[in-house]
């Protein structure tokens, strides 16, 4: 069940400084204690001569019990007006920063400024604490012993502490572009929100286990009801479910958060007791204690604002489907070539496609429509192994990684982000011919085909015996039952398929 004070995240895009979004940002900068940070830009190819643009800054605020989540769009806001106000937040002593990985955020985010003459942009986070630090820190007091620093990514720490998949799908999107999507909203929201997450769990392990001894009256830790669960509820995220560390870690902070705490102030003529439930400057006497022991900083030097660029000497390349290579990666974008289906080079006509693992959703789209995609043999194979398959059952490889468009094979990188505007993407790069009758009529499960004649209802039970459960409820509607020759899943036409149908008409517009 949810906790009963569940609050959805509030989530705000700051485009103006005007607007009531700049002044809630402004205030909650004075009122808090612990941010997360993170920053998006538009992906750039490898080896450029200056740093790319910062299009978006991520400011995650606690505030007491509630969270908020500032959006800020660099290319609107003048940004002479955030200057000041973001070099004092990012070097107050007052307030603990979260990122994950963030210097080569600061990096761009400091070239980014420094172009529009807000010289000499940042060169500094202090009190900073990496999520990849407090990650690896709690391996090792799982572990009870010594452990190899693991370099493993926010969407997997997420799952691991907070059982939530974290979906990357919109890393590499096109941040430059306005208005952003809803989507990309959602995402870089939880990308700087779920570092609060993380630390409120870190946090209750470190006051569970009397790591930082307080007295009583030190101790103040806000609630960790950080709206996650809600959040990703909202946005039907794929794993819905938090997982048991961070249901005890809520139950810890919260159960060591008093209704009335003590806060020790000094003053000149003594000590001022004040008395306060939220977090308030400067940080609660917990928060130092855990800066002192575990807070680092970030300090960028002057080789870390100059682009590196590559010094190898290149090697002679071989061209891509007979175009010379640099020419191929200039336009990456374009499918060049011929298809190895094509009759022309011995093909059978019928169109077949790989997808990797980035494009994997793509792949059960196509077989929606009817088209052969399969998926690679292993779980995580080499780029060898994917070209490999591709050349020997006939394929073309459709990836969102560049770097596959090295190797000497039919290759094709997918622009599109999400899965059905990729699937409409490939139909027109490819020119597939789609109708209404080749709707469902591949296994989604393994891409196999199915049996040319519907099954009966005795028929069905039979082929299901030991394999497959099929409903009580769909035995006395005389439906038809569709088998795959491969992996012999069952199939009928039920609810769900009727609805699955009608969507491929639409996202293909085949009722026009």
């Amino acid at each position: 069940m949810d906790p009963p004070n569940q609050k959805p995240l509030e989530i705000h895009l700051v485009t103006t400084t005007d607007s009531p979004e700049f002044t809630h940002l402004t205030r909650s900068l004075t009122q808090t204690s612990l941010v997360g940070l993170d920053a998006e830009w538009k992906p750039v190819r490898t080896h450029q001569t200056s740093f790319p643009t910062v299009s978006l800054l991520q400011i995650a605020c606690q505030l007491g019990d509630d969270s908020v989540v500032f959006l800020l769009d660099l290319l609107s806001l003048p940004l002479s007006s955030l200057w000041e106000s973001l070099k004092e937040m990012l070097v107050s002593p007052d307030i603990l920063k979260l990122g994950f990985r963030f210097k080569q955020d600061l990096v761009y985010l400091s070239s980014t400024f420094c172009s529009q003459g807000c010289n000499p942009g940042f060169d500094k986070v202090e009190p900073y604490l990496d999520i990849t630090s407090v990650y690896n820190h709690m391996q090792y007091k799982k572990n009870g012993r010594n452990v190899s620093k693991q370099n493993k990514s926010l969407s997997t720490i997420c799952g691991e502490m907070l059982g939530i998949s974290l979906s990357k799908e919109l890393q590499c999107s096109d941040w430059s572009q306005r208005p952003l999507t809803e989507e990309q909203i959602t995402y870089a929201a939880m990308d700087a929100h779920c570092l609060l997450g993380i630390f409120k769990v870190f946090q209750a392990k470190v006051a569970k286990e009397g790591e930082l001894v307080l007295k009583t009256n030190e101790l103040s830790i806000p609630s960790a009801n950080l709206g996650l669960k809600e959040l990703f509820r909202k946005h039907d995220m794929n794993d819905k479910v938090l997982s048991t560390q961070f249901c005890e870690a809520l139950a810890i902070v919260q159960a060591t958060t008093c209704s009335d705490v003590v806060q020790v102030i000094p003053s000149a003529g003594g000590v001022i007791k004040k008395s306060s439930c939220s977090v308030s400057n400067p940080m609660d006497a917990f928060l130092l204690k855990i800066v002192k022991k575990h807070g680092d900083r970030i300090l960028l030097k002057e080789s870390d604002r100059e682009p590196k660029t590559s010094k190898k000497k290149r090697k002679k390349q071989l061209p891509i489907n007979g175009i010379p290579r640099e020419k191929n990666l200039e336009n990456f974008d374009e499918w060049q070539g011929t298809a190895p289906w094509d009759p022309l080079v011995g093909g059978d006509g019928y169109p077949k496609f790989l997808c990797d693992v980035m494009v994997e959703g793509l792949a059960k789209h196509l077989r929606c429509v009817g088209i052969d995609a399969a998926v690679p043999n292993s779980k995580k194979p080499e780029p060898r192994e994917l070209i490999t398959q591709a050349q020997k059952e006939k394929r073309v490889l459709l990836t969102r990684d560049a770097k596959l468009l090295r190797h000497d094979y039919q290759i094709y990188k997918v622009k599109s982000l999400l899965k059905n505007e990729q699937l409409l993407e490939i139909i027109e790069t490819f020119q597939l011919n789609i109708s209404e009758d080749q709707l469902m009529s591949r296994c989604t499960k393994c891409n196999g085909r199915f049996i040319q004649k519907p099954l009966s209802t005795e028929e069905a039970i039979e082929a299901a015996k030991g394999f497959q459960k099929i409903p009580n409820c769909l035995f006395n509607k005389n439906l038809e039952f569709w088998q795959c020759m491969d992996c012999h899943q069952l199939y009928w036409e039920g609810t769900q398929y009727h609805n699955a149908v009608q969507k491929f008409v639409d996202i293909c517009k085949l009722s026009d």
